[in-house]
């Protein structure tokens, strides 16, 4: 088999004008709010879960770094588990006010959402 067609399996285009990869040119940029401009929303949920309570707290717009940051702070607070997921931080059990206060006394203008 000739190398040219070895290549063409791993590589996903069929013709490229320019040699080079240019994936990291692709990816959408994913922008970096300060806290005092982004709105979070923390809801408690069961859906999809097996009956275990999870606080979702979505609409951030962070890079996921930043997101890890705020997880690991947010976990030692509660004192539980939690991952990021879909640019959401998921943290085990019904923490809707405590993680309120916390995100009111970092900048962010959360509320709380869901009943």
């Amino acid at each position: 088999m000739s190398s040219s067609k070895q290549n063409s399996a791993k590589d996903p285009f069929v013709y490229r004008e320019f040699g080079n990869d240019n994936s990291a040119a692709l990816e959408r940029p994913t922008p970096e709010l300060p806290p005092s401009q982004q709105n979070p929303r923390v809801q408690a949920t069961r859906a999809g879960r097996k009956g275990k309570t999870v606080t979702v707290i979505s609409g951030f717009q962070s890079k996921p770094e930043t997101l890890k940051e705020l997880l690991k702070q947010l976990k030692t607070q509660c004192g539980t588990g939690g991952t990021v997921k879909d640019n959401e931080i998921e943290i085990q059990g019904d923490h809707k006010q405590k993680i309120l206060e916390i995100l009111l006394k970092l900048g962010y203008k959360a509320k709380i959402s869901g009943g």
